[in-house]
């Protein structure tokens, strides 16, 4: 049974620092992609961002660049978030992500190419 399980959310103040972890439950793992998403009250689910499954590449939708850093342990089947400099428009349900074992060309940014999901954490930062 496949489960990825999300924690470290919680409120802080604008210019905080909150990190986030998935453990996946699940075969293969370092043959999948994974990512974080969000979803705030009233909006769409979006993507965050998007790991290689070597960890080495890592790519951020531009709102978030330069403040969140994400990164995998295969070891440890678990995927990382690390804000800083939060907002009040971070403020969100995040969920990780992950795809079916297996190569692609590009690394998925699209809700569709992720097949499992975490139920998630609430990340709520205050002005």
């Amino acid at each position: 049974q496949v489960q990825l399980v999300e924690s470290g959310g919680d409120s802080v103040q604008a210019g905080g620092s909150l990190r986030l972890s998935c453990v996946a439950s699940i075969s293969g793992y370092d043959q999948r992609y994974v990512a974080w998403f969000r979803q705030a009250p009233g909006k769409e689910r979006e993507w965050v961002a998007a790991i290689s499954r070597s960890g080495l590449t890592t790519v951020y939708t531009d709102s978030v660049k330069g403040r969140f850093t994400m990164s995998r342990d295969n070891a440890k089947n678990t995927l990382y978030l690390q804000m800083n400099s939060l907002r009040p428009e971070d403020s969100a349900m995040y969920y990780c992500a992950a795809t079916v074992a297996g190569p692609r060309s590009r690394l998925p940014t699209a809700k569709v190419d992720y097949n499992y999901w975490g139920q998630g954490t609430q990340v709520t930062v205050s002005s």
